[in-house]
């Protein structure tokens, strides 16, 4: 039965009632009432008001939960839904509102699915650039220098020295920039190396140590599969030498039959709960979703962050 009709039905029932009350009890109101009339009366309103209550407050209750669930839906959390439990309009809304959060994932999936690509078909452009042109230009630089000093004066030969060790520390900066933009050990050697290069590399730059506890032998991963939980591994390290001051961060990797689980947890100053989240946690949220994956970021039990992401072994292999 629609909503209108159960909602106009319930009150016109109590309407009916009251005056069948009237009609066949001893109750009667006089033009001037006096005080047990009026108590009656009271007692007569007191009565449909919790009579209304509770005929009403059932089927408005779904809606109140709706509407709450809409009001805090995010794509990039998955999974909300609500019960669809209900019936008439109300139910309709309820499935609706569950077919929509369905088409929106998918959209997004889709959606960030495509800028990934993008991005990462750009990061390789960049790092390819980076290697090949800036690297070989600064390497030429770098033996110039070497010759030049082969023939020079004790002054020139410092200067030199100066300049040469200048060009290799920007060397190592281009060569680390184009690794950050595209990991090439995450082609050849796979995850679980890729990972341990990422934290030695980030221990060396930060002087953060990194306790890793890395599965090795992991179920065959989708390319682009492995590439997110390298992605939400960096982002979490990086966030953690940024924002958190954090002394230590620990990197795990595991498996079992059903998923793989990256986790990346930090003892520094934990979460700030008052406002949104930044990009770099929203950009995380959304890898996750492109993936088909569940992630959590909480407090540790160590009092800082703790970024969860388990991928299903079905959506990665």
């Amino acid at each position: 039965m629609p909503l209108f009709w159960r909602v106009f039905l319930a009150n016109a029932a109590i309407l009916l009632a009251g005056i069948v009350v009237l009609a066949l009890t001893p109750l009667r109101v006089s033009t001037h009432a006096t005080t047990p009339e009026i108590i009656d009366l009271l007692a007569g309103l007191a009565l449909t008001i919790v009579v209304n209550w509770l005929i009403l407050r059932p089927l408005f209750r779904p809606l109140e939960r709706l509407a709450d669930r809409m009001e805090g839906a995010d794509v990039l959390r998955g999974g909300q839904r609500v019960p669809t439990d209900s019936t008439g309009e109300v139910g309709a809304l309820e499935h609706a509102f569950n077919t929509m959060m369905e088409r929106l994932e998918t959209e997004r999936r889709e959606a960030g699915a495509r800028a990934l690509n993008t991005q990462e078909e750009e990061r390789q452009r960049i790092a390819r650039g980076l290697h090949d042109e800036v690297g070989q230009t600064m390497t030429g630089v770098l033996l110039l220098l070497k010759r030049l000093a082969n023939g020079a004066t004790p002054e020139q030969h410092a200067a030199l020295s100066e300049a040469q060790a200048a060009v290799k520390t920007s060397l190592e900066d281009v060569r680390r920039t184009a690794q950050e933009l595209r990991p090439e050990v995450l082609d050849l050697l796979g995850l679980a190396s890729a990972l341990t290069n990422l934290a030695r590399t980030f221990s060396d730059r930060t002087g953060i140590p990194v306790r890793r506890q890395l599965a090795t032998q992991l179920p065959r991963l989708d390319p682009k599969v492995e590439l997110v939980l390298y992605r939400v591994a960096q982002e979490g390290l990086t966030n953690a030498a940024r924002h958190s001051g954090a002394t230590e961060v620990t990197l795990g990797l595991e498996h079992d039959a059903h998923s793989v689980v990256l986790q990346v947890i930090d003892n520094g100053r934990g979460l700030d709960g008052s406002g949104p989240e930044g990009g770099g946690l929203r950009g995380i949220r959304e890898r996750a979703l492109i993936v088909g994956g569940a992630v959590a970021i909480k407090p540790s039990p160590t009092g800082g962050a703790e970024i969860r992401l388990q991928v299903p072994v079905a959506a990665a292999s």
